[in-house]
């Protein structure tokens, strides 16, 4: 067994664990776009991210490839960890606004605004349907081509795949074909329709850390708005 300490509690799990795995067991939430029980861990959204280490050499790393490690300290909802994450969230609405996953995790983050250029891409580049597709369907119709700008998904050379059986799997995982989002104003890309109010714990200076894991946070629930 492996002890670390997270969120200032000390876990033990087995050898193999992720950080992730060892914060979902003791109840600690961490929300994931490219993770999905089941399937390999792949760290593409980034939305995962946790802080480890002790100050002042701390890290941010994806905790869903991040593995658990004997005497780590890991910090799941610092300042640092929730401003980064609400960024990587405005990058995700602004690939792919319509997205209704994506829309309620920037509701239940406090993101209201979205600073930069808006595309309307179809794919996030999270790989779940390739994995889904490699892992579970035993099929590998489809795989991923390029890097940077050209990275794209599709089928090999880009012609109809005979190994697709069309069992709709890799649209049943899809964060942006999953749900779409209806919006309020058509020239916002951020709806908020489903806002949460951000945890006021955060917002003042002697709180590094969110005090609360709660869903809906008791405080936040209390809070004047």
């Amino acid at each position: 067994m492996i002890t670390l300490n997270i969120n200032g509690l000390n876990v033990s799990v087995e050898e193999g664990t992720t950080v992730l795995e060892a914060a979902r067991f003791i109840g600690f939430p961490i929300p994931t776009l490219c993770h999905m029980d089941g399937l390999s861990p792949y760290g593409a959204c980034r939305v995962c991210l946790v802080e480890i280490g002790k100050e002042p050499r701390t890290k941010l790393v994806s905790s869903c490839t991040y593995p658990a490690e004997e005497g780590l300290v890991v910090r799941t909802a610092s300042s640092r960890v929730v401003r980064t994450r609400r960024m990587v969230i405005e990058l995700l609405l602004a690939s792919c606004p319509q997205s209704k996953v994506i829309q309620d995790l920037a509701s239940s983050h406090g993101v209201n605004k979205q600073r930069f250029k808006q595309e309307h891409d179809d794919c996030i580049l999270c790989g779940l349907c390739v994995r889904m597709c490699s892992e579970q369907m035993m099929a590998k119709a489809i795989g991923f081509s390029g890097r940077g700008n050209e990275r794209a998904l599709g089928t090999p050379f880009n012609v109809k795949s005979e190994a697709c059986r069309q069992c709709g799997g890799c649209i049943y995982v899809c964060p942006a074909c999953q749900l779409r989002c209806s919006y309020t104003e058509k020239d916002s890309p951020v709806c908020g329709g489903c806002q949460n109010l951000p945890p006021p714990c955060l917002e003042k200076e002697k709180f590094d850390d969110m005090m609360c894991f709660m869903s809906p946070c008791v405080a936040c629930e209390i809070a004047p708005k």
